[in-house]
């Protein structure tokens, strides 16, 4: 049983870009797929797509330039064991901006860009750069 999915996800996605695989599959939920539309948006993975019906899996294809993974960094920032929230001031600059944040906020799962936008708070998911 898995105790933290979105650090598994983070976790598999990682593992796979430093093997240089050029997709990886995860157990799907709303969540996972709501932090990989993100991701896909942002131009961190090629392209996301759910497989099955029900509880299927979501295939995340990965994306290179010359050889080298987009993605340099991917960190778990809200752990169950310690719980990371931020308000709209508070939302973490990553890279000085060149970098995201994911932040789950009452609105949805959003960047910290469009949740300092819309002056939204939240758990701060992860760190992406």
């Amino acid at each position: 049983m898995i105790t933290d999915p979105i650090s598994d996800m983070l976790t598999r996605i990682r593992n796979a870009s430093m093997v240089k695989k050029t997709e990886v599959r995860i157990p799907y939920s709303k969540l996972k797929l709501a932090i990989a539309k993100i991701l896909s948006q942002e131009g961190y993975v090629a392209a996301i797509e759910k497989i099955g019906t029900g509880h299927g899996e979501l295939r995340i294809t990965l994306k290179y330039d010359n050889g080298q993974s987009i993605i340099q960094n991917l960190k778990r920032v809200s752990k169950p064991g310690h719980r990371s929230y931020a308000g709209y001031g508070e939302l973490p600059r990553v890279l000085s901006d060149h970098g995201i944040a994911i932040v789950s906020t009452s609105q949805g799962v959003m960047t910290n860009k469009e949740a300092r936008k819309r002056k939204l708070g939240g758990e701060v998911l992860c760190e992406v750069f």
